[in-house]
């Protein structure tokens, strides 16, 4: 089993600035860990997670994968950067953290080069007023219907991966995940559910996206 990386220091450092693992970050990291034989043989150079938050899931990644890739995080709230940067260091872990939107600043620089992308968007329903601040509040408020940051990451994931790239996204029933798959089609992506879990009233879900 993979073991959970250590991240103790988000209590003591940053109780108030960064989101703090919870059912959605675990399951994603179940997902990945699922998946580990075809990451392995998948071989990839560059892999990235936009919205880094704490760092536990790049750290797994970068446990599952190994040092014969480069590891890059993308985080708009600057203390959840350096609590990230702080987690990959304590579980000897190497990746860098740029503090942006989207990662925007990854294109196009990294335009069809990367080959796992990851992504656990902000995906609550909220005010669209809510969304896009570099608080703690940018790691849950997504606006209408959850899918304002989504919609807004999905034609920016196409560009970034590889021809053989694959991305890891985690949605829930009320950001409509079939239009989602459906949108990502249009892109040339095929999505399919690789993970679903029930969390209190809302159905967690691990989407996973591959050129068709």
């Amino acid at each position: 089993m993979l073991k959970t990386p250590v991240y103790s220091h988000l209590s003591k450092k940053y109780p108030d600035d960064v989101y703090e693992p919870a059912e959605d970050t675990f399951l994603l990291l179940d997902a990945l860990e699922a998946e580990a034989e075809f990451l392995m043989e998948l071989r990839p150079v560059v892999c990235v997670e936009v919205g880094v938050g704490s760092g536990i899931v790049l750290t797994s990644l970068a446990t599952i994968i190994g040092n014969s890739a480069m590891y890059v995080g993308t985080e708009i709230n600057p203390r959840a950067a350096e609590c990230a940067l702080e987690t990959g260091k304590v579980n000897g872990v190497d990746f860098g953290v740029i503090v942006d939107d989207l990662g925007k600043c990854l294109i196009p620089r990294l335009q069809n080069m990367v080959d796992v992308l990851i992504f656990n968007p902000p995906y609550v329903v909220t005010p669209s007023c809510e969304v896009g601040r570099q608080s703690i509040e940018a790691s849950w408020a997504g606006g209408i219907d959850g899918r304002e940051v989504i919609d807004n990451f999905l034609p920016f994931a196409t560009n970034m991966i590889s021809t053989n790239g694959v991305i890891y996204m985690v949605l829930i029933d009320r950001n409509k995940p079939k239009e989602v798959i459906d949108i990502m089609k249009n892109f040339g992506l095929y999505g399919e559910i690789i993970l679903k879990r029930k969390a209190g009233i809302e159905n967690l879900l691990i989407l996973k996206f591959r050129r068709v």
